[in-house]
């Protein structure tokens, strides 16, 4: 009788999933699922991106005015479109044929790897965190600051050739660390959301270094321009194939930090413990791991990364600080970190893509008028098309619950009815 009794009360006292924990779940397959879902996304929206530069095509739209008369001609003005663009684009990311030299033919693929290369480092800091549960979306404003003090120790600080740049590469990842480490202790100790604080930061960030350009510590001397002064010799990265090339150095520090990234997150205790904080942070609790460090620790280690994309900037291309320094690297690394689904090596192929995108987009703009929009509109294919198929499985997995409830509830009031006319009976 007791045994009875007691088993509804034990049912009754487990603690009940919380209706919003389908979400996570839904977020965590979008940005760890399989490579081929990536492949495919990117295939499909290829796809729909070449329909669209076909669409807005004018010879496919003379050809489209007689279609029903000749068919063939409006679907070959597409080809012809569609293949044109993407052809262009080839040729200003990857290889170009009509170079007269070896390293006019090249010299785009060198373009795509220069591009890339803030684009890896700020993806890490994003795959990293996200690791840890996660989602990293300051490190535009990560960047910024760690660019921001790379730039005054390269151009305010006299030190000898390699120590000088050492010591910019320091302050970068320095300043970007010091700024996702508010994110991480903020998150640790008073539980504010991680979105929110990097958000924030990101216009703090923002606004600061506008700030700072005003100052006469930051601004170039006899320039009214928010700008500041160029960075000394000794603080640039070396080229890495000749002074014909923009390709920097950087580009060997953006491997570096996939291979550290890629050891410590699979061979390190530090990273089985940010995985484990990532996966069931109750869980990771419970076995002794303290998920408040590894929030700070995460976070650190995320900032730092994106500050290393800041440090490619100002002593890879660019060479002064300004306002647009960051350009849009910070945001698009979130894009880069969730083609790559959250893994070192996946993230660095995936911001070589997306290299290849920004390099070729321009090329593909000059020489066939296609709009360079076009490539954000295929990025965002990307993405849209790598989280439909959790949110799909999701809105199905409801859905059968649904009618499973409705089924136990129906089920459970025909019981009870019989049993009450019975008990009438």
């Amino acid at each position: 009788m007791s045994a009875t009794g007691t088993a509804p009360a034990a049912a009754d006292q487990q603690e009940a999933p919380p209706p919003t924990t389908v979400a996570p779940g839904v977020t965590r397959r979008a940005w760890t699922g399989s490579a081929l879902q990536s492949v495919l996304a990117i295939v499909a929206a290829l796809v729909l991106g070449g329909l669209l530069i076909a669409l807005t095509d004018d010879r496919v739209a003379d050809a489209a005015s007689y279609f029903f008369a000749r068919p063939a001609d409006t679907l070959a003005a597409m080809w012809a479109a569609a293949s044109a663009a993407y052809e262009a684009m080839f040729y200003g990311a990857v290889y170009n044929p009509n170079g007269t030299t070896l390293a006019q033919r090249v010299y785009p693929l060198a373009e795509t790897l220069t591009v890339a290369t803030p684009l890896v480092l700020a993806g890490l800091g994003v795959a990293v965190a996200f690791q840890a549960g996660l989602f990293n979306i300051g490190a535009q404003g990560q960047l910024l600051i760690g660019a921001a003090l790379a730039a005054w120790v390269g151009f305010a600080w006299q030190l000898p050739v390699g120590v000088h740049l050492l010591a910019v590469v320091l302050a970068g990842a320095a300043g970007g660390a010091l700024w996702g480490a508010v994110v991480g202790v903020l998150k640790a100790r008073t539980g504010a959301h991680e979105v929110i604080l990097t958000i924030m930061l990101n216009y703090i960030a923002l606004n600061l270094v506008a700030w700072l350009l005003t100052r006469p510590a930051f601004l170039r001397p006899g320039s009214s321009n928010p700008v500041s002064p160029q960075v000394a010799e000794s603080a640039m990265f070396p080229k890495l194939l000749g002074e014909q090339f923009r390709l920097h150095w950087g580009f060997v520090l953006a491997i570096l930090a996939t291979v550290f990234v890629a050891w410590l997150l699979k061979r390190s205790t530090t990273g089985f413990e940010l995985r484990a904080v990532g996966a069931n942070p109750r869980a990771a609790r419970t076995a002794g791991i303290s998920v408040t460090r590894g929030f700070v620790v995460v976070m650190v280690l995320a900032g730092a990364l994106a500050g290393l994309a800041g440090v490619a900037q100002i002593s890879g291309t660019e060479r002064a600080l300004t306002t647009g320094v960051a350009a849009s690297f910070g945001f698009d690394a979130i894009t880069v970190a969730l083609l790559g689904r959250s893994r070192p090596w996946g993230t660095f192929f995936a911001g070589l893509l997306y290299g290849g995108f920004r390099a070729g987009g321009v090329t593909m703009q000059s020489m066939t008028g296609t709009n360079i929009d076009i490539v954000l509109v295929v990025q965002s294919l990307i993405v849209l098309f790598i989280a439909l198929p959790p949110l799909v499985r999701t809105g199905r997995a409801r859905a059968r619950r649904g009618r499973g409830g409705t089924a136990a509830t129906a089920t459970t009031t025909t019981a009870t009815n019989a049993t009450t006319e019975g008990g009438r009976g």
